[in-house]
């Protein structure tokens, strides 16, 4: 049986200046997805618990998180553009979510931090990994949950153009984020048996990999 080889491997990808400014504009289109998705997993923590988004982009996710009021929010991003979005989207809606620079691959936060840590549409951009699932693992506290949430390598052009007419964006913003998707991120996006490859290099006790026809929803516990 051979092994699938893996995407072409790449540099860290953040997205700094006025594309990441583009991006804020075009994803806050999203924002009923980000509260339903913060309510799932405000239902999985306990009140009080440490909550780490790795690459959170504009902050969408983690400000609806901390409007809820239960947990402690923290999001980290490579992109210093996006940082300072997130805290400004943070400062507006009122809330203390806390945002950080850094890279998933070192993610700066001692062992045994968080009870649960969440990484949206944005796994596909890491230069390394494996190495950032084994540090996904070494911030969560015993017990604790990852949840990577991210396109699939196989999904058909018919379910993107269809996810992305969904989106309720302008003309000009749907033809460049199709094109985005053709061009760039279906070319580094994983299979399912990326990710078992990559999963068996990490520690994690339990996995499961679930999804749709456009992505996949990958449940990870420590």
């Amino acid at each position: 049986m051979t092994t699938m080889a893996m995407p072409k491997p790449h540099r860290d990808r953040g997205i700094e200046g006025r594309m990441a400014k583009w991006y804020a504009a075009t994803t806050v289109s999203q924002m009923e997805e980000f509260r339903t998705l913060a309510q799932r997993i405000s239902a999985l923590v306990p009140e009080g618990g440490n909550v780490l988004e790795v690459a959170p982009g504009p902050g969408y996710l983690c400000v609806e998180l901390a409007k809820l009021g239960r947990l402690q929010v923290t999001g980290l991003d490579l992109s210093h553009t996006m940082v300072k979005i997130a805290q400004e989207k943070a400062q507006q809606a009122g809330v203390p979510a806390h945002f950080e620079q850094g890279s998933a691959s070192n993610l700066p936060f001692p062992r045994d931090s968080f009870d649960f840590l969440v990484c949206r549409a944005a796994f596909k951009n890491f230069a390394q990994p494996v190495r950032a699932l084994q540090e996904m693992h070494r911030v969560l506290k015993p017990g604790g949950r990852a949840l990577v949430i991210d396109l699939r390598r196989d999904a058909s052009p018919e379910t993107v153009s269809q996810e992305v007419d969904r989106m309720g964006l302008s003309r000009v913003n749907r033809a460049i984020t199709k094109l985005t998707f053709r061009f760039m991120l279906l070319k580094s996006a994983y299979a399912k048996e990326h990710f078992e490859q990559m999963l068996a290099q990490t520690q994690f006790s339990n996995v499961e990999i679930g999804g749709n026809n456009l992505g996949f929803e990958i449940w990870m516990t420590k």
